[in-house]
């Protein structure tokens, strides 16, 4: 008798099996909800996401995957269409609803190298729309890229009305929709079709019924259409530094050159442009830029000989963009950063010239302790 219905809900009866099955699952959701709940509570406040980071991370994620299940379902359902399976196309077209719930709720999206991307991303953005504008000694004069835009050597002018383009194509932002293209590094980009294609084939699956062969077809091939079409050297990020790599800045060059970039809150140009001087990626530059305890830029500083003023510029800039940095701290320490030796500089960051995946096993062989 333990399947005698024992409540009525929308007209259908739930057993006592359901309902302990239920009962079950909400003690466990009601378990794993706590545990979220005490890490939260313990969670060191310099380690949590303040919620200006929070949110625009939120859109910023939401985004990407809503523009990469725009694309794919939109060629999925094309062919499809084309291929006699009408109905399915409708229905793959017709989703009512965004994969990113299904996506989130797997644990997916929990993708440490994503995230990371994701998230320094967003510092990057919310700290270079935070930079105080400088106003330049002469009025007249072009902010910086604008200036090389009109530059004689047609490499240099083409570099910065390329950082230009794609400044302005990122900056339409999430908050408008979809994305014109999600801007990930190449490996990133690719694991999010995929996981966007299992997503809509999941979703979709039952309304095949015997056409889910010819759906999985249509689905591969319009995951494999967005990853051809995807070019990893279209990323703001990319034409930075290319445009970085054009001039070529020079040491007497530099300095005005970091400070004016800071000046016109490109924070990614900033970026690029002590990337191409150390020798190293962007990504790596960023991590140095976005660290609020600063130490290795610092470091990075001095290594290209920058004058005390320029780091105070420099500081000054970036404390006043990131709540997280103390201007006081900053201050206090700035004549002991202004007298380490280019040399001493240049020998403690030697180690960040190395190969990446050879620097990132020797991290990873650190953290793993002693044998």
């Amino acid at each position: 008798m333990s399947d005698n219905p024992v409540d009525m809900r929308d007209g259908a009866t739930i057993g006592a099996k359901r309902l302990l099955a239920r009962a079950a699952a909400a003690d466990s959701r009601a378990h794993a909800a706590l545990k979220v709940a005490v890490d939260d509570f313990f969670l060191p406040e310099d380690r949590r996401l303040d919620e200006r980071t929070r949110s625009a991370l939120g859109v910023l994620l939401r985004g990407l995957v809503e523009t990469v299940e725009a694309e794919v379902r939109e060629h999925g359902a094309r062919l499809l269409g084309a291929r006699g399976e009408g109905g399915l196309a409708t229905a793959l077209a017709q989703g009512d609803a965004s994969v990113m719930a299904r996506l989130a709720g797997s644990g997916l999206l929990r993708d440490p190298e994503l995230m990371a991307e994701l998230i320094a991303r967003v510092r990057q953005e919310l700290i270079g729309n935070a930079l105080p504008m400088s106003a330049p000694d002469d009025p007249e004069r072009p902010s910086l890229i604008n200036r090389f835009v009109q530059h004689p050597d047609r490499v240099v002018a083409a570099s910065a009305m390329a950082v230009l383009f794609v400044e302005s194509r990122r900056r339409g932002g999430p908050e408008s929709g979809q994305l014109a293209q999600t801007e990930l590094p190449s490996e990133l980009h690719h694991r999010l079709v995929w996981w966007v294609a299992a997503a809509l084939r999941e979703r979709v699956a039952d309304e095949a019924e015997d056409a889910v062969d010819a759906l999985d077809r249509a689905l591969s091939d319009a995951a494999q259409r967005s990853l051809t079409a995807y070019d990893e050297g279209d990323r703001l990020e990319a034409a930075a530094m290319r445009f970085a790599a054009a001039i070529d800045a020079q040491p007497g060059e530099l300095p005005g050159l970091l400070v004016e970039s800071l000046g016109d809150r490109r924070i990614v140009v900033f970026t690029a442009l002590l990337a191409h001087a150390m020798g190293v990626s962007h990504a790596l530059a960023r991590d140095i830029v976005l660290d609020p305890e600063a130490d290795r830029l610092w470091l990075a500083c001095r290594a290209l000989e920058l004058s005390r003023d320029t780091i105070a510029k420099i500081g000054y800039a970036l404390c006043e963009a990131d709540p997280r940095r103390d201007l006081e701290s900053f201050a206090d320490a700035l004549d002991a950063i202004a007298s380490i030796a280019p040399g001493e500089a240049r020998t403690a960051l030697a180690p960040m010239k190395l190969h990446p995946d050879y620097r990132a096993a020797v991290i990873a062989l650190g953290r793993g302790g002693a044998s």
